[in-house]
């Protein structure tokens, strides 16, 4: 009676320390944020709409960008290996669940072995008459193994698996997300690039007339040879921008095809720069959201439980582990009476009970490192945080300027535009010098290069935003 008694109250003590945890989570930290977002002037502080709920098919809505990336996001490696990275950390996940469960083994084993008759075992088989001067045995067994997890060890590391799988989770959807900008600012380049090409092809097709009238007036004798060689250079200069455009439109067709996972070609497409719209309500929502939206901040967020379950594990290494083993069989000294049952059956059942010494030192040392690395998780969980926050701001500072910037560029080249024609007609009636033309036909080239340029840069600052909100991957 009192042995059972024993077994029941040493089951209690086990049931007891097995719900122990050696070691508090740390909370995820509170962010620091503002209740709204810098230059988001046109956003209602308590507004929880962003542009970054809208999925990237009905944000993009240009046909060709929305084929790249589409291409993009089925066969991009670095997305393909992403999901890779996805499989392996759930089969990681599913097998930590399997550390609950005793491991099992089957052992057969069939040996022999002639003793020296002085030897301790020689001399049993003389004092025992036993005929032969060898001793067989044969053992079939069946042995068990358990670890009880009185220390939540086991529990740390189904929190590590799940969060390590999460987390690989988030990667891929930071992977899509920023593909996703790279593709449409990609595009958005080539846009400007072919728009450039054009302005370039006008200006020599300008040149080329001014050129010939230039011509007729030296060889009439009313300017000197000066004049048709800068109007001969200002030609050359904007035919120079020619093969420049060419190359890089080549060069961004080429990297567009290569995020697709493509090999390099040219990209057919019919819109042009002005033709791209873009929502004019850029909502970005509220701070606050950015934390459950982004997936390099989400991802931040599940380094902290892993770093909380390394923590555990290794406070848990330190305490006594309890080990349960039991082996049951067969076991016989004559291979006749191997399988004679019961007669060849045996069992054992051992526990123990280990408490780590010369180590200690060592696992200690370990779980302060994994306290320290929790420490510098949390640092980086906020950096994080502000850094994203940071990336906001700016985009949307950047979209505020550009317009400002697009709006008076505008302006110019229209002014610009009006100068070349009043100086071409004073030019052809003798009432301005060839400088003159010159000049204005230089500012006209230089101002329309770089209004493309602008509306490319707000173009991209438009999908930086989108990015920056976590955007993208939905």
């Amino acid at each position: 009676m009192k042995r059972h008694v024993n077994i029941y109250l040493f089951t209690l003590v086990l049931a007891v320390l097995a719900g122990c945890k050696v070691s508090k989570d740390l909370a995820t930290p509170k962010a620091e944020l503002p209740d709204n977002f810098r230059n988001a002037a046109g956003d209602k502080p308590l507004d929880s709409a962003s542009i970054a709920d809208v999925s990237w098919r009905k944000f993009f809505t240009d046909p060709t960008l929305q084929t790249l990336i589409d291409s993009a996001v089925a066969k991009n490696y670095d997305i393909q290996i992403a999901l890779k990275n996805i499989d392996a950390a759930e089969l990681l996940f599913k097998q930590v669940k399997w550390n609950y469960v005793p491991s099992v083994g089957l052992n057969v084993t069939a040996n022999t072995s002639r003793p020296s008759d002085n030897s301790l075992n020689g001399l049993s088989i003389a004092q025992y008459g036993l005929d032969s001067k060898h001793i067989e045995d044969y053992n079939a067994n069946l042995t068990l193994s358990w670890e009880a997890d009185i220390w939540g060890k086991i529990r740390s590391q189904q929190k590590e698996a799940l969060a390590t799988y999460l987390q690989t989770a988030e990667a891929r959807k930071a992977i899509q997300t920023n593909l996703v900008a790279r593709i449409s600012q990609g595009y958005y380049n080539l846009l400007m690039l072919d728009a450039q090409l054009d302005i370039a092809n006008r200006n020599v097709i300008l040149n080329d007339s001014t050129l010939r009238i230039i011509k007729l007036q030296y060889e009439s004798g009313q300017v000197t040879s000066l004049a048709v060689q800068q109007a001969e250079a200002q030609r050359l200069a904007a035919a120079q921008l020619v093969p420049l455009f060419e190359k890089n439109i080549a060069l961004q067709e080429n990297a567009l095809r290569i995020l697709t996972s493509a090999l390099p070609d040219k990209i057919a497409r019919n819109s042009r720069l002005d033709d791209v719209v873009l929502p004019d309500d850029l909502h970005t929502g509220l701070p606050s959201v950015i934390v459950s939206r982004r997936p390099d901040v989400r991802s931040a967020e599940l380094q902290l439980q892993i770093a909380n379950s390394r923590v555990g594990i290794s406070k848990a290494q330190m305490y006594p582990s309890l080990q349960i083993t039991a082996s049951g069989g067969v076991n016989s000294f004559k291979a006749s009476n191997w399988f004679n049952v019961p007669a060849s059956l045996f069992g054992v059942v051992g526990g123990s009970l280990v408490q780590p010494l010369l180590n200690r030192k060592a696992l200690r040392t370990e779980y302060q490192v994994a306290q320290v690395n929790r420490e510098r998780t949390v640092l980086e969980f906020r950096q994080t945080v502000l850094n994203a926050v940071g990336e906001v701001s700016d985009a949307l500072v950047s979209i505020d300027k550009l317009k400002s910037q697009q709006a008076i560029a505008t302006e110019r080249v229209k002014a610009l535009h009006q100068a070349t024609r009043n100086a071409n007609l004073l030019f052809k009636n003798g009432m301005a010098n060839y400088l003159e033309v010159i000049t204005a036909q230089s500012n006209v080239l230089q101002s329309e290069l770089e209004l493309a340029s602008i509306k490319r840069d707000e173009l991209s600052a438009v999908s930086d935003l989108y990015r920056s909100l976590g955007g993208g991957w939905n």
